[in-house]
C-alpha cells in the first residue's frame, strides 16, 4: 500500500513518470477508441472515397506543419528557462506568427494540391481544415509547461472530451448530409474545443504577446534543427501516403488508410509516450552520469518495448480477423495492410526509447541527422518498392529502410550513454519471430494486396 500510495501521490521522477505514462497510455488508448467508434460509424455512413480525399488532406497540412516547425514544445520541456514567463510569452508569440503563417499558405496552396491529385474537392476542403493550423498555434504553453513537469491528467481529460464533442458533430453531419465534410467538421470542432478547454482548464498564466530578445535567440537556435528534423518526420510519418496518394483511386487509399489506423496504433502510442515522458526522465536522471541511471531506464525500456511488442503482435497475428469482425466488407482488404504495416514497424519500436535522449542533451542536430537518415533511406525503399513490387513492395521498402537506419540510432544512443545492447538484442529476436509467423500465417492476405496495387 505504501509503494501504490507512492506511485499515485508521490513527487519522485519515477512516481511522475508512472503516472504520467498511465495517463498518457489512457489518453491514447481513448482517443484511438473514439477514432475507432468513430470509424465503424462513419465507414457505414460515407464512401471510401471520403477517407482517401481526408487522408490526402492530412498529408497536406501534416507537411506544412512539419515544415515551419521551430520546436517550441521541445524548447520548454528541455530549456532550463522553462519555467520563465519572459520565455513562455516569446515561445507561444512564435507559435501564433506560425500559425498565422501557415493558414495563409493553405489557402495559398489548395488550388494547386487539387490538381496535383487530380481531387477538386481540396481546393474547398484544405482552407477550412487549415483553420485548424491557426488554432493550434493558439494553444497557451501551460499545456506544455504540464508536460514539463509530467502533470497530464487533465491534458488528457481534456483532449478526449474535445475529441468526444467532434465525433458527435462529425457523426450528426454524416447522418444528414452522407458528406466528406462530415470528416472536416469533426476535425475543426475537436481543435476548436481544445482550444477553449486549455484556456479554461489548465492551471497557470495565459500568455501575452512578447519578444524577449533572448528566448528569442535560444529558442531560434535549438529549433533550427527540430525545423529540419521535423521536415524529415513528415516523410517519416506521411512518405507512404505521398507515395501511395499519387498512385492509387481514392477508393482504394481510404482501404489502406482504414488498415494504416489500426496497424499503427502501437508505434503511434509508442512515440507519444516517448515525447512526453522521455525528455524530462533523460533531463534528470541522465544515462551517462551513473550505472544506476542506466539500470532504471534499461527496466523502463523492457517494459514499455514488451508492451508495445505484445500491441504489434496482436495486430500483426490477429489483423486479418479484426478488420473482418469490425468493418464492412468494402474494406476487407486493408487486413493484409494491418499484418504487413505490423511487422514492417518491428524496428522502430524497438529504436524507439533513443531519439530523446538526444534532445534532452540539447543535441538537436543529432537527432536531425538521425532523422535524416531514417527518412532517406525510407522514401528510396517506398519508391524502390513500389517500382519493383507494387503496394507490397513499398511496404517491405520502408520496413527495410528502418532496419538499415538501425546503425545511426546506435551511434546517437551510445554518444548520449543511452544505447541498451541487452535490450536490442531480446527484442530483434522476438521481432525476427513474430515477423516469421505472421508471414506464415497470412501470406494469402497479404498477396491478396495486389488488388489495390499501384499501376
Amino acid at each position: 500500500m505504501n509503494r501504490l500510495k507512492s506511485v499515485t501521490q508521490g513527487n519522485s521522477l519515477a512516481a511522475r513518470a508512472i503516472r504520467s505514462g498511465g495517463w498518457t497510455i489512457l489518453g491514447y488508448g481513448g482517443s484511438q477508441a473514439l477514432r475507432l467508434a468513430s470509424n465503424l460509424i462513419l465507414t457505414r455512413l460515407l464512401f471510401p472515397e471520403a477517407f482517401g480525399l481526408m487522408s490526402l488532406v492530412w498529408v497536406f497540412l501534416q507537411g506544412m506543419a512539419n515544415l515551419s516547425d521551430m520546436g517550441v514544445s521541445q524548447s520548454i520541456l528541455q530549456s532550463k528557462r522553462g519555467e520563465d514567463r519572459a520565455f513562455l510569452d516569446t515561445a507561444w508569440t512564435i507559435q501564433v506568427m506560425r500559425g498565422v503563417f501557415l493558414l495563409a499558405l493553405t489557402w495559398a496552396l489548395a488550388a494547386p494540391a487539387a490538381v496535383f491529385y487530380d481531387a477538386p474537392e481540396l481546393a474547398d476542403i484544405l482552407p477550412v481544415v487549415g483553420l485548424t493550423l491557426l488554432i493550434m498555434g493558439l494553444f497557451p504553453t501551460k499545456k506544455d509547461s504540464a508536460n514539463r513537469h509530467l502533470s497530464l491528467g487533465r491534458i488528457t481529460a481534456i483532449d478526449l472530451s474535445a475529441q468526444v464533442i467532434g465525433l458527435v458533430v462529425g457523426v450528426v453531419i454524416a447522418w444528414t448530409t452522407g458528406s466528406v465534410w462530415a470528416l472536416v467538421a469533426n476535425a475543426v470542432t475537436t481543435t476548436v474545443m481544445q482550444l477553449v478547454f486549455y484556456y479554461i482548464f489548465l492551471p497557470g498564466e495565459l500568455n501575452k504577446p512578447r519578444w524577449d530578445k533572448p528566448s528569442a535567440g535560444e529558442l531560434i537556435h535549438f529549433g533550427k534543427w527540430i525545423f529540419l528534423s521535423t521536415a524529415a518526420g513528415f516523410l517519416l510519418s506521411q512518405g507512404d501516403k505521398i507515395v501511395l496518394g499519387k498512385h492509387l483511386s481514392l477508393g482504394a487509399l481510404g482501404v489502406y488508410n482504414i488498415g494504416y489506423f489500426l496497424a499503427s496504433f502501437p508505434l503511434l502510442l509508442g512515440g507519444m509516450l516517448m515525447r512526453r515522458i522521455m525528455i524530462p526522465i533523460y533531463r534528470e536522471k541522465p544515462p551517462s552520469e551513473s550505472t544506476e541511471n542506466r539500470a532504471k531506464l534499461h527496466k523502463m525500456r523492457m517494459m514499455l518495448s514488451a508492451g508495445l511488442m505484445g500491441l504489434l503482435a496482436l495486430f500483426a497475428l490477429a489483423g486479418v480477423g479484426l478488420i473482418t469482425l469490425l468493418y464492412d466488407p468494402r474494406y476487407g482488404l486493408a487486413g493484409g495492410v494491418v499484418v504487413l504495416l505490423a511487422v514492417m514497424q518491428i524496428p522502430q519500436v524497438i529504436a524507439l526509447t533513443y531519439d530523446q535522449a538526444a534532445l534532452a542533451a540539447g543535441d538537436s542536430r543529432g537527432f536531425f541527422m538521425l532523422a535524416a537518415t531514417r527518412a532517406a533511406l525510407m522514401m528510396v525503399g517506398l519508391m524502390g518498392g513500389a517500382s519493383q513490387h507494387g503496394l507490397v513492395g513499398a511496404l517491405v521498402g520502408q520496413g527495410l529502410a528502418m532496419v538499415f537506419s538501425y546503425p545511426a540510432v546506435v551511434v546517437l544512443a551510445r554518444r548520449h550513454g543511452a544505447w541498451d545492447a541487452q535490450h536490442d538484442a531480446v527484442f530483434w529476436t522476438l521481432g525476427i519471430g513474430l515477423g516469421g509467423l505472421a508471414f506464415w500465417l497470412h501470406n494469402s492476405a497479404i498477396v491478396n494486396l495486389s488488388a489495390l496495387n499501384l499501376p
